[in-house]
């Protein structure tokens, strides 16, 4: 009997995936050390998960100004490539594969991360929303406009954290472009009211993704570089679509086809968007067309509709989130058509082993329940 196509193997910029189900990158906030670096428990979190085809890591900030959450583990100091290097060891050593996703949260952040200087941005607009601190829930505030030094230096950052990743020994790394953070704040008119070279047309909004890509070519093959985008994001983060959202990604992923990527990761919408007349109700429908490469398709997926979206041809991949927190084996209970287990939403950014390492396998259920007989 031949395998349902989300169990074949799939070939991704030269590297071999064992199936075509894909670990979205989930902050979990472990990294509650003073360097901010991974630790042997996130290298246990991710080995557990390791039969995914592809792992994705949480975002990794890409330099201190980028950070927004705490307990985040980042991608910019020697410490943090050491710690790394424990995860992607234990990654490998299970037969898996992972990249690393690079992170600049901009607005989306506090002073209280950096020593009461303002967080940076396109331009100076409060998305009046909340960053969690050491102090809590915390309103934001209205940010710094960054200078074109400051976005050139936000370009070099990502591109030592490019190498940073190739010397922590990951097989490739995903730009974060996605969800209100800094990257998606140039390109929405919303966020980015800027008139120079950052600002104003749909060409100069998306400048520096490409400003990025193009300073990668010097750390790392573009073929282990993938972007993930969410183009029809609306209400989070004070990221609202207007008649511009949907041609500038438009021209955004058909810009990348000149790059020879190892993927585009994109998103459905995370609300409904049936009420906005501009919006793309079907994201991967929509920039399937659009673009040449292997596209990776998030958001809400189960088996069933994993499967459809393989077999229209509209994704090559498909990514889960909230089900690989509580199902480490969730390959294998998708292939066994095993009941999936909850994760306890209020262990989903609290330190420690608990509500992160500590679900079981189905194999490892079903032994505690014979013991328990």
């Amino acid at each position: 009997m031949a395998k349902e196509i989300l169990f074949t193997p799939y070939k991704l910029a030269g590297q071999e995936l064992s199936n075509r189900m894909v670990m979205a990158p989930m902050t979990r906030s472990r990294s509650d050390n003073a360097a901010h670096a991974p630790t042997a428990l996130v290298a246990e979190y991710y080995a557990q998960r390791a039969t995914a085809g592809l792992i994705v890591t949480e975002g990794a900030p890409v330099s201190p100004k980028g950070v927004g959450y705490i307990n985040v583990p980042g991608i910019y100091s020697d410490a943090q490539v050491e710690g790394w290097k424990l995860t992607t060891k234990a990654v490998h050593d299970k037969g898996g594969k992972i990249f690393i996703q690079l992170w600049h949260v901009g607005r989306i952040s506090h002073p209280d991360f950096h020593n009461g200087e303002l967080p940076l941005a396109p331009s100076a607009i409060n998305p009046n929303e909340k960053s969690y601190t050491v102090n809590g829930f915390t309103n934001t505030v209205t940010p710094k406009e960054m200078t074109i030094e400051e976005i050139q230096q936000t370009v070099q950052d990502f591109k030592n954290a490019a190498a940073n990743a190739v010397q922590a020994g990951f097989d490739g790394v995903e730009i974060h472009g996605a969800n209100g953070y800094l990257l998606h704040q140039f390109f929405n008119g919303t966020s980015n009211t800027r008139t120079d070279a950052y600002g104003g047309s749909i060409e100069n909004r998306a400048r520096i993704l490409f400003d990025i890509l193009d300073a990668f070519k010097e750390v790392i093959d573009l073929n282990k570089v993938g972007v993930r985008l969410s183009p029809s994001l609306n209400g989070l983060f004070g990221i609202t679509m207007d008649e511009q959202t949907i041609p500038t990604f438009d021209y955004i992923v058909q810009r990348l086809n000149d790059y020879n990527l190892a993927y585009l990761h994109l998103t459905e919408p995370f609300v409904p968007v049936d009420h906005l007349p501009f919006a793309v109700k079907e994201v991967a429908k929509h920039f399937r067309p659009l673009y040449k490469g292997t596209l990776i398709i998030n958001r809400g997926f189960n088996k069933t509709t994993a499967i459809k979206v393989l077999q229209d041809g509209d994704a090559d991949l498909v990514a889960f989130g909230v089900p690989y927190i509580a199902n480490p084996d969730l390959v294998h209970r998708f292939e066994t058509d095993a009941v999936l287990s909850q994760p306890d939403q209020s262990t989903f950014y609290t330190p420690g082993a608990k509500g992160y390492t500590d679900y079981p396998t189905l194999a490892e259920q079903y032994s505690a329940e014979l013991v328990t007989v």
